[in-house]
């Protein structure tokens, strides 16, 4: 994996342990020459994951929306920048540049992202890996959504299996490297089906 797409927040929460997660992932992707792609904030987990990665000469994209692009949001020593007219245009772009996605603590923006990446993957358009640091157990009740979706039909296990998770950035980072995309003909046959 060359590059990897990272949604996370724009704030750091109120635990330390969300920033050093951050600062976990930046070490190993410059350590193993993986390039950031990410929504070019200088602010939050974001600023955070960007600094460890370019303090250690590494590559880091940003791809942001022009109403964003304001000088107390976008980071100033990125490698590259794309400016988007529009949201869904920096999904694009994101989808194009990367080798998979990960996903750390955020808001509404991380979880959008998330699942449209699972989304891409369910319907066969994408068959990248999808992770999700799970530090601190943040997204423990994400996870149980996901499974009370299964145990209640709208979901099958097979797209919930898409869904790649660990607490340690070793762990997930061997996941990604280990993934092999199922096959999601079957898998969207259930779909048309349900």
């Amino acid at each position: 994996m060359k590059k990897i797409v990272v949604f996370c927040g724009s704030s750091s929460g109120f635990n330390t342990v969300y920033k050093e997660a951050a600062v976990a992932l930046g070490v190993y992707f410059a350590k193993h020459q993986i390039a950031l792609v990410y929504g070019g904030g200088k602010i939050g987990m974001m600023g955070i994951l960007a600094d460890t990665i370019l303090a250690l000469k590494g590559e880091v994209t940003g791809v942001i929306p022009s109403l964003l692009k304001r000088e107390e949001v976008v980071h100033p020593a990125l490698t590259s920048l794309h400016v988007t007219k529009k949201m869904s245009d920096r999904k694009v772009i994101m989808s194009k540049l990367i080798d998979g996605y990960i996903t750390l603590p955020g808001g509404f923006g991380t979880l959008d992202e998330l699942f449209e990446a699972l989304t891409l993957n369910q319907l066969n358009i994408e068959q990248k890996p999808v992770g999700l640091l799970n530090t601190n157990g943040f997204f423990n009740h994400t996870l149980q959504q996901l499974d009370t979706m299964v145990s209640e039909g709208f979901l099958t296990q097979d797209n919930r299996d898409l869904l790649l998770v660990d607490a340690t950035v070793d762990g997930l980072m061997l996941q990604m490297k280990n993934y092999t995309p199922p096959n999601n003909t079957a898998i969207i046959h259930k779909i048309v089906r349900t």
